[in-house]
């Protein structure tokens, strides 16, 4: 390690920690109080290694939350302010809803409205359908009621984005240090004094946490509770949950030409989520898969060869406190190319589109998905946590919120941001905790 001692100590070299390092460079600048130098970022692996790196790259304001609206119509703003560096796709963000759905989509509608960021919302079956066989002639979901066409959002490459935000933190001066692994911390009077890591120990004035699905252990390391309560706005808790679960995120490629799914008028379409109630059945011998809500998101996707996206994701069925120290390793359970996520997704992507039938056989095997590290409400915390550590938990919604970093850069130096304050730990003890969705995805 070539150094024993750094101001700023960033630990986690995915979207948030780098974001973090780029804007706090520049902040520093600004403000005449230092620059990249002051900041080292360390990785166990190497850039993008984690869940930033595999990320499906989707990057929507498709909330049903007016906190996570508010923040995303942030952080889509730091997407489109380089699409180059980033490898974004401004192809904009599309969900078809159900009726039992509808009133949620529509306020979802008022609500970007009045903060400005433009979408369409559509309503009524039938004009739901004209309006999605005007994009794709072959469309042929039933039951769809809501349609809501955010014009903004997209997608980026994955790697490639993560690739371009380091190359903006190292242009600040930032150091990239990988191939670190952190192995204890030193808590005294309430404050980091170091950060142990396999090649020594980093003295540091302020940490910043910020490591994906690797949370419970570096929380751990920071002597937090493992467990807590959780307070309701109407004044009932949920006692003594647990702070961290692990989900399997199914995701996965159907290797088609990503040129198949254009839109008609051979343009790239926008991302496309689909929830519905309607049967679901199997697109090779018709069985019924579930009659029960269901939802699926995809993309043609160029940088994945196909047409890529995922459905619900499924609990880890063990212990939070049992799964692997790497949520990517050898022994981390994987459903994202398992038989029965093969069924589905492929079967409700022929569902949507009459040109997606039988295709069922061209899923890719490779995985596309990794493992979520969710909160006791599924949402993020972002937090100073001890006197010098900010912690940035993002409960599986970090690759598309690029624009955290820039706010908790400007937290580390004094300017408490209104966007971050309804993701602080205190809410689950206070009882302010978001509204939820009737989406069959835990992060809604």
């Amino acid at each position: 390690m070539s150094r024993s001692s750094i101001r700023y100590l960033v630990v986690g070299a995915g979207v948030h920690g780098l974001s973090t390092a780029w804007h706090l460079a520049g902040q520093l600048k600004a403000r005449g109080a230092g620059d990249g130098s002051d900041i080292l970022v360390i990785d166990k692996a190497h850039v993008g290694a984690g869940a930033s790196g595999i990320a499906c790259g989707v990057i929507r304001n498709n909330y049903f939350q007016p906190a996570m609206r508010s923040l995303m119509a942030h952080s889509v703003e730091i997407w489109e302010s380089d699409p180059e560096a980033f490898a974004y796709s401004g192809v904009g963000y599309l969900q078809a809803a159900p009726d039992v759905m509808e009133a949620g989509v529509v306020k979802i509608a008022q609500e970007q409205q009045a903060i400005g960021y433009p979408s369409r919302l559509i309503q009524g079956e039938a004009d739901c359908r004209r309006y999605m066989k005007a994009l794709f002639s072959d469309w042929q979901a039933q039951g769809i009621t809501t349609v809501l066409h955010e014009l903004r959002g997209g997608f980026a490459n994955n790697r490639a984005s993560m690739d371009g935000l380091a190359d903006k933190a190292r242009s600040e001066g930032v150091e990239i240090r990988t191939g670190v692994t952190v192995t204890g911390m030193t808590v005294e009077r309430g404050a980091v004094t170091a950060v142990e890591t396999d090649q020594g120990s980093i003295a540091c004035e302020q940490l910043v946490v910020a490591v994906g699905p690797w949370i419970r252990d570096l929380w751990r390391m920071l002597e937090l509770p493992e467990r807590i309560d959780v307070h309701a706005p109407n004044g009932g808790v949920r006692a003594d949950q647990p702070m961290w679960t692990y989900w399997a995120l199914q995701e996965g490629t159907l290797r088609v030409d990503p040129g198949l799914l254009v839109d008609d008028e051979d343009q790239p379409p926008p991302v496309v989520h689909v929830d519905s109630d309607a049967p679901l059945h199997d697109d090779t011998d018709g069985s019924l898969i579930t009659d029960q809500l269901w939802g699926i998101y995809y993309k043609p996707d160029p940088y994945f060869g196909g047409v890529q996206g995922g459905a619900v994701p499924q609990v880890v069925p063990r212990p939070a406190g049992e799964v692997a120290v790497d949520p990517y390793g050898p022994d981390s359970p994987d459903f994202v190319v398992g038989g029965e996520f093969r069924r589905i997704w492929s079967s409700a992507l022929a569902h949507c589109h009459k040109r997606l039938q039988g295709q069922g056989h061209l899923m890719s095997p490779e995985p596309s998905g990794g493992i979520g590290c969710f909160t006791p409400d599924s949402f993020p915390i972002f937090d100073a946590l001890r006197e010098n550590a900010y912690v940035i938990a993002d409960s599986n919604h970090g690759y598309k919120m690029i624009g955290v970093g820039a706010l908790v850069a400007g937290e580390l130096l004094g300017d408490r941001s209104d966007l971050l304050e309804p993701f602080r730990l205190s809410r689950y003890s206070t009882g302010a905790l978001h509204p939820t969705s009737t989406s069959p995805f835990p992060w809604s």
